[in-house]
């Protein structure tokens, strides 16, 4: 017959089975990053035009063979809090601008990968934090020198259609051209001056 040994009084008991608890600023942190990195890493490879496909199975056992990082997203449970911010920044990534979720996964992946090495050297958070805020202020400044191509016309519909056409592969594979020059041509419509609507 086994014996039951009680839980010590205190935190611990009010935790349910297999609660873990941590204590101390660098271990939360340290297991902060790990999340997020572990969620970066699942799709990393999934990103770019030679991307591997991820096969997901969501809870309702309904199969999924894709490699666009918000359909896969979509269809994790993702239950810690760090990674969940990943996941939402991914989100709205998606809603205001319709592509670029994984870029937003692995560039936080990354960044979260710099931070923990910096903040094992010795660094505090805050210090990391402000050298981050830093760079991006740089980063602003510079990028707008780095533009590698811009349109002259945009109611040209061939001119329009080039630049629409990357966005629209992402989603729309094998269909890019039709769909490029159908939505160039009602852009170009719909911008038209003499439109009385």
């Amino acid at each position: 017959m086994a014996l039951h040994v009680p839980k010590a009084p205190g935190f611990a008991q009010m935790l349910k089975d297999g609660a873990k608890h941590f204590s101390g600023l660098e271990e939360a942190v340290f297991r902060n990053i790990r999340a997020c990195k572990e969620l970066s890493q699942t799709t990393r490879t999934a990103y770019g035009p030679n991307g591997m496909n991820k096969m997901v199975i969501n809870h309702l056992e309904k199969l999924f063979v894709t490699n666009d990082a918000a359909t896969i997203l979509r269809e994790l449970e993702v239950q810690h809090p760090a990674a969940k911010m990943i996941v939402m920044a991914s989100h709205m990534q998606e809603q205001e601008v319709g592509d670029g979720t994984n870029f937003v996964l692995v560039f936080a992946g990354a960044l979260l990968e710099v931070a923990e090495e910096l903040l094992r050297m010795g660094l505090s958070v805050s210090e990391v934090i402000e050298g981050y805020e830093k760079a991006c202020k740089k980063a602003l400044e510079i990028l707008p020198d780095c533009v590698c191509s811009s349109a002259k016309n945009l109611r040209d519909v061939n001119e329009a259609a080039s630049y629409i056409r990357t966005a629209v592969m992402s989603k729309q594979y094998g269909n890019e051209d039709f769909f490029a020059n159908l939505i160039a041509q009602a852009c170009g419509e719909s911008s038209r001056p003499d439109r009385w609507w």
